[in-house]
């Protein structure tokens, strides 16, 4: 059982690896390294995009990580325990501070992050389920929260009316509302997930025998699904998106490693997907690495701790009372209801009517002659 539970969170840890790393370039890659010429029947590998994929993909997945661990509120309860960032860094002397300590507590105990990780806990700890099915699950119950974080700001770049605001800032507006969207789904992830999660890791399990590489292919499916519904939505609108490619930040970086480097038309439709999806699955992925682990009693509540003396009381022995010295209990009432001389005398009727050597007691034989 510990070796399995060893396995599964070495897998997660991977998983958090993929999505920084290898999940958006091989996203980047199905959409642009290969162009078919559907008149010729031929496949050629664009080349020069290659640069572009590798550093936009590096980028998004980390500024994707950066953004699950602010949102979330994340903390190690090792950190927490010492009082924070703050002294653990060595920008606070209140190191060991209890006040300070007791704030740091509260602060994950109330955070989306320490919501969703006692959520994982309860349900592989209590409920026995498996902890990559309720992995898979709630990865899953993300995907709402990522739709609207795709769709928020693309509302906001193309609903407000030039009159208010300026074409060329309404990119910077629609990242302040993605930025409020994102701090609202992940706080609305675990009200959601507390109520559906046993169904969707019932049907995380499903999708497992059907392929081995379920922990990773709802992404790629969702990320394909996205981009292309996204793509469709901006054509069918005639928004120009080239007029946003300058203020992305992977160009900047890539223009100051490679000059003179290609970049996609469409690159903000990949900008826009990324950090809809990628922030989502990292947050989920490390709330499960999180309630993977043995909780200290503070993390798991109040009414985990009220459940537990219950369940004491309840199968609590009956031990027998202890007698004294007398062999009288100390818990029994003595018997009033007969008085001490009739006690006495009912004694005294029991005790044989033989003295010593074995002689009846002599009457007088003319007690009762005239």
């Amino acid at each position: 059982m510990a070796s399995r539970k060893i396995r599964q969170r070495s897998m997660l840890y991977a998983v958090v690896f993929l999505q920084v790393t290898l999940i958006p370039i091989i996203g980047f890659s199905l959409t642009y390294l290969l162009e078919m010429d559907r008149d010729n029947f031929s496949v050629a590998v664009r080349t020069e995009l290659v640069n572009w994929i590798i550093i936009a993909g590096l980028l998004y997945g980390v500024l994707s990580l950066v953004l699950a661990l602010l949102f979330g509120g994340y903390r190690p309860t090792a950190v927490v325990d010492r009082g924070g960032w703050m002294p653990v860094l060595g920008l606070s002397r209140r190191k060991g501070d209890p006040a300070l300590i007791d704030r740091a507590r509260l602060s994950l105990h109330s955070s989306p992050y320490g919501r969703m990780a006692r959520l994982v806990h309860s349900k592989t700890t209590d409920d026995e389920y498996d902890l990559i099915s309720v992995h898979g699950g709630l990865q899953l119950l993300a995907v709402p929260m990522q739709v609207l974080l795709i769709a928020v700001p693309l509302l906001i770049m193309e609903g407000v009316p030039e009159g208010i605001i300026q074409p060329d800032r309404a990119f910077e507006l629609g990242m302040v509302g993605y930025m409020i969207a994102l701090w609202v789904a992940v706080r609305m992830q675990p009200v959601i997930s507390w109520r559906l999660v046993g169904i969707a890791a019932m049907f995380r399990t499903v999708l497992w025998r059907v392929s081995r590489f379920s922990w990773v292919l709802p992404i790629l499916l969702f990320w394909l699904i996205a981009r292309t519904f996204l793509a469709a939505s901006l054509n069918w609108l005639e928004v120009d998106v080239t007029q946003w490619n300058e203020v992305q930040l992977e160009t900047v970086i890539l223009n100051a490693i490679v000059p003179d480097s290609e970049i996609p038309d469409t690159a903000i439709i990949d900008f826009l997907v990324a950090i809809s999806v990628l922030p989502m699955a990292t947050f989920t992925t490390l709330s499960v690495l999180g309630g993977a682990y043995d909780m200290p009693d503070w993390m798991k509540g109040q009414e985990h701790g009220l459940e537990n003396l219950q369940m004491e009381l309840l199968d609590a022995p009956q031990e027998d009372s202890e007698e004294g010295e007398d062999g009288i209990s100390p818990f029994t009432l003595p018997d009033f209801s007969k008085p001490e001389d009739e006690e006495q005398d009912e004694q005294d009727d029991e005790e044989p009517e033989e003295e010593e050597g074995g002689r009846m007691i002599d009457l007088p034989f003319r007690l009762f002659e005239d």
